[in-house]
């Protein structure tokens, strides 16, 4: 049976990229969005990157919508068979000043990202289970390591996904699963271009001295990452120490951030 893949998110940036690399392997996608329109566009793009036996579904869905999530995944392995890849990528960023955003942007966040990533989770991992075997991953981000100026509501939604792929990392290991932390710096997709148009200074500043990902070089280290069974992946030298040394460079780095904040002020 042609290998399966499942992900959240899939019809833009890293998740559509992931899509697209997995089905030139001959493994067949289902792809999970909110956006009818956008996910019919991503089906004729990866179908046309597709090789082998390689098929592509799409289905509507909001992962914040845990009975809905639940549905469409059960659809999607009976239409297409168990997953050996699951790849949970849908997210969102509202950047902003911890005075300044309302707590529905926290809100949204925490329901998007984490919750999302939970619901995909909890949804797909039985399907795994039973069939002893499968790859777990995904998609954070380099503000899941230390707190991060302008991204109060961002940063916690993104350190909770850490910490749920770290806890699901042990459990799941002898069921066959493996799971699989992807933590991108600024990553070029729409939802970054969007992130820029309120980004605070402070906050685009520390960014600014990241080089600006591709969607696809971010998909190429994550299946190969994945394939080897290797648990964390960052970008970069500085993404690379904080991902191993963040509770020491913590301190550091606030004290970085403050001088930045007396330089650019704290409003956005």
């Amino acid at each position: 049976m042609t290998p399966h893949s499942i992900i959240t998110g899939g019809s833009s940036g890293i998740g559509l990229a992931t899509a697209k690399l997995l089905a030139s392997r001959g493994i067949s996608v289902s792809l999970i969005a909110r956006n009818l329109e956008r996910l019919e566009s991503a089906q004729e793009t990866v179908a046309a990157a597709a090789k082998g036996d390689a098929r592509v579904r799409i289905y509507q869905c909001d992962v914040r919508n845990a009975p809905g999530l639940q549905e469409t995944v059960d659809a999607a392995v009976e239409a297409m068979g168990k997953p050996s890849w699951a790849i949970s990528s849908a997210g969102i960023v509202h950047p902003g000043t911890f005075l300044t955003q309302s707590l529905d942007a926290y809100e949204e966040q925490i329901q998007t990202n984490y919750l999302g990533s939970l619901y995909f989770a909890k949804a797909i991992c039985p399907h795994m289970v039973a069939n002893k075997a499968g790859r777990l991953v995904f998609i954070s981000s380099g503000a899941a390591f230390i707190g991060v100026f302008g991204y109060s509501s961002y940063g916690p939604s993104k350190f909770a996904v850490r910490s749920l792929a770290e806890c699901l990392r042990v459990e799941l290991r002898p069921h066959g699963i493996s799971v699989t932390l992807v933590c991108p710096g600024d990553t070029d997709t729409p939802q970054h271009a969007a992130e820029l148009l309120t980004r605070p200074k402070v906050t685009s500043y520390l960014a600014g001295n990241g080089k600006l990902l591709s969607a696809e070089v971010v998909a190429e280290k994550l299946v190969q990452a994945s394939t080897r069974g290797r648990f964390l992946v960052t970008f970069g030298l500085q993404l690379r120490l904080l991902g191993r040394t963040h509770s020491l460079f913590a301190p550091v780095v606030r004290t970085y951030q403050n001088w930045l904040i007396t330089k650019f002020g704290s409003e956005p």
